[in-house]
Order: C-alpha cells, then structure tokens, then sequence
C-alpha cells in the first residue's frame, strides 16, 4: 500500500527551541513568584510520561472527551463538513483517529495537519496517521501555537482542533491572543474544535492531578529535569514537592514546585544562580477549568459563534464547536 503524500514543514528548530528556553528559565526564575511555563514539560520523557498520565484512574479528561468524540464524532463530522482536520499539540494523535474516522466516513477528508512543538513525536505520528490513510495529504507543522498559528495551511475546507483542555493552560491575556489570532486565520467555511474541561466537585478535579501512583509527581519534575539536560542546570530533582490544588476563586488548578530544602541552584547556560528557600513554591502550570456561559462570553468576544456542545453523561467534560462571526 502506498503512503499518503507526507510533508513536514519546520518552523520550531532546535536552536529556536532552545534560545526560548533560556529566554523563558532566566524571567521565570527570576521574577517573584518564580515559575516556568508548563509548555516545557513536554520533551520526549515528558511525554512519555503524560501519555502514562492520560491512561490513570484518577485523570478522568481524556477518558471523557474520547467518549464524547466516540458518541458524536460522526455529528461533528456532517455540521463541519471539513476537508482538512488540523490539531494543535497532536502529540500522539491518538483521539484524532476518532474524528479522522468521521471525517473519512463522511466523504469529506482530503488532508490531516499534525501541529506540535515535538519534532520527532510528530514525524511519528504524521507516518503513522499517512499509513492508516494512504488517500490524504499528511501536513505536519512543527512549531509553536503562540507563534506560528500563521503558518497553518490554507485551502480545503479546515477543521482547527485544540483538544484535551488545553487551552486551560493559557490564561488571561495569553488566552485573548490566541483566540484572536487564530480567528483572524480562520475564512468562511472553516471551524474551531474545542475540548474544555468543566467546573465540578474540587475534590475530584485536585486527584486527577495528585494520581496515587505518583505520576503526575514525575511529570512536574521533568521540568526541572529539562532544565538540567538542556542548559545545564544542577537542579536536584526529588529536593522538589508536587503541589496541585484548586484555587477556587479563579476555577483553576495551581500546580506548583515546593523547595523541600534551602537550596541554591545554579544554570550554567544562562549564567545563574538562584536561591530557594526551604518552602518556597514554584508555579509551573495553571490548569484552568471552565462553565458554558464563561465559555461562549470569551468566545464571543475573539467573534467566534456557538455551532455545537457536547458532553459526556456525567457533565465533566465538553467539546465544542465554533464557527467564525
């Protein structure tokens, strides 16, 4: 069986991707509250590791939007009529089978575009998805989404999907330019998937993020571990707590790194060395959860409009559909 036509364009190369690094360690770490941006989790250990993640008891996200696409996938499908699917973060793209199924099913899936900072898990999975579907185009796009959103092809009716929440992971004015650019993108005919995880009972949210196996612990100090490899840092990983909790106020989850020590680190790469003192947190990630009518304001306001929501029985999770204003 031939393959389908595979192009893989490369707009995040290793030495962008390091040269942000840096950039983002030395203000994280020296601004008050230190943090690191979560999108630094994911070299090929972590993952690995979030893929480990996503298969836990505790973690109910992905379990809930695979259901929901497993139920209503083929409505999506026929309301979108898309030709190409395009997924930000596709990481694995494993739940993008399921709306590739749906699409192919429907008659109208000419094209799949893989968008990931990962080069590699990309080049994987973009082989992987052009075997199963020798008639599309595979386009894959290596870059970052609060940057090269511009770069996503053109043409053929385009279905942008940014699922498993993570859209949680931008906040504030980080989340407006996102949407804003990627409804500037957006023509006539094109849609916007998207999967949000909801507002629920505190506890249950706080253990998808505090697993008993203690993956999720691994995961957060990957981070650190990132650091270490690629600038040279001589951080000590297990002198650092996990700390996940649900800021109530905000509906979010404030995850978190607690020095257990006073500590001095030092990044050679950068020239740094900073102090930590013994209880002193790091943020890491935010994780913010949402309700509808928050949803289709925000939405609304990037000029977006409501064409479908869906969510799984128990109302965890949603994805939903939008149409340009």
């Amino acid at each position: 069986m031939a393959l389908a036509s595979l192009r893989v364009d490369v707009y995040l190369t290793p030495g962008d991707r390091v040269a942000a690094l840096r950039k983002d360690v030395l203000l994280g770490l020296t601004s008050d509250p230190k943090e690191l941006p979560a999108k630094w989790f994911y070299n090929d250990r972590g993952s690995a590791l979030f893929e480990e993640i996503t298969g836990l008891p505790e973690y109910y996200l992905t379990s809930r939007e695979r259901s929901i696409l497993l139920a209503d996938g083929t409505e999506i499908a026929g309301l979108t009529g898309a030709e190409t699917l395009i997924e930000l973060g596709s990481g694995s793209a494993d739940k993008t089978g399921i709306l590739l199924r749906a699409l192919a099913e429907a008659g109208s899936l000419r094209r799949y575009v893989p968008f990931d900072v990962s080069e590699q898990a990309l080049r994987d999975s973009a082989a992987r998805i052009a075997g199963l579907y020798p008639d599309i185009e595979v386009h894959g796009v290596v870059g970052d989404f609060e940057r090269h959103l511009p770069r996503l092809p053109q043409g053929l009716r385009r279905l942008v999907a940014f699922l498993g929440s993570s859209i949680g992971n931008l906040v504030g004015a980080e989340r407006s330019r996102f949407l804003g650019e990627l409804r500037a993108g957006l023509g006539s005919g094109d849609a916007f998937l998207l999967g949000t995880d909801l507002v629920k009972d505190p506890s249950r949210i706080e253990a998808a993020y505090n697993d008993a196996a203690g993956v999720t612990i691994e995961f957060n100090r990957n981070v650190l571990g990132v650091v270490n490899r690629e600038l040279g840092g001589d951080f000590v990983l297990d002198r650092f707590e996990h700390v996940a909790r649900f800021d109530r106020e905000r509906k979010w989850m404030d995850i978190r790194l607690r020095s257990a020590v006073e500590q001095t680190v030092t990044v050679k790469d950068i020239d740094l060395r900073i102090v930590f003192e013994q209880g002193e947190e790091m943020r890491t990630e935010i994780s913010d959860k949402f309700r509808r009518p928050e949803l289709e304001a925000e939405l609304g306001a990037a000029s977006f409009e409501l064409a479908g929501w869906w969510t799984d029985p128990d109302g965890d999770f949603a994805v939903s559909l939008w149409l340009p204003a």
